[in-house]
């Protein structure tokens, strides 16, 4: 008897902690995290559709190449958007926003966050779930399991970052590791362009 109380207790304790994890963190605030994760998912569309309308106009090469090579194109065309964005807002945050200065605040580094900070982390949380989409919408045609598995694990650790408001700096100093991937995504077009497989 004594142990099923002890297990209806723990469950009970589980229960309240679980609560209080979706009341204070994920349901605190919940205008600029929601939407500017669904903002990042139809700017994923909008960049998307560009890409197709601007290459389809502008080169001759796109006109010639395969349907699901067209969608990597325009695939890449999201993903070098994300990454000039996401790195300007990273740079910005680690070297020159007062947000986690030691001048102004006496407050922990590892739980600041700001609105900004915020909307930072939803759009690339918007990208990495439109990307992941595609991913297996095309699977393995636009990348395989080691594809799936960077974007989950970026996205929960974002994720986690954004809705607990802990770790922002850090992982903002993570995301200016973006910066290079419009230069594989360049070195990608050009091959495409002398059609040489990416």
């Amino acid at each position: 008897m004594s142990t099923s109380l002890q297990t209806i207790g723990a469950i009970k304790s589980y229960h309240h902690q679980a609560q209080h994890l979706v009341k204070n963190y994920l349901l605190a605030d919940p205008f600029i995290p929601y939407t500017s994760v669904l903002t990042g998912i139809f700017l994923c569309k909008v960049v998307y559709d560009l890409c197709h309308f601007i290459s389809n106009s502008h080169s001759k090469t796109y006109i010639i190449l395969t349907k699901i090579q067209r969608i990597e194109w325009n695939n890449r065309g999201i993903s070098t958007v994300h990454a000039i964005f996401i790195s300007a807002m990273s740079l910005y945050f680690v070297f020159w926003s007062d947000l986690f200065s030691d001048r102004w605040h006496n407050d922990l580094v590892v739980f600041r966050s700001s609105r900004l900070s915020c909307l930072g982390l939803g759009l690339s949380i918007g990208y990495f779930i439109a990307d992941l989409g595609m991913i297996f919408w095309k699977y393995p045609s636009l990348g395989g399991l080691e594809y799936i598995v960077h974007h989950s694990l970026s996205g929960v650790a974002v994720a986690y970052s954004l809705f607990s408001g802990e770790g922002q700096l850090y992982t903002y100093m993570v995301l200016i590791s973006e910066i290079t991937t419009p230069e594989i995504n360049l070195r990608c077009w050009y091959e495409e362009f002398n059609g040489i497989r990416c």
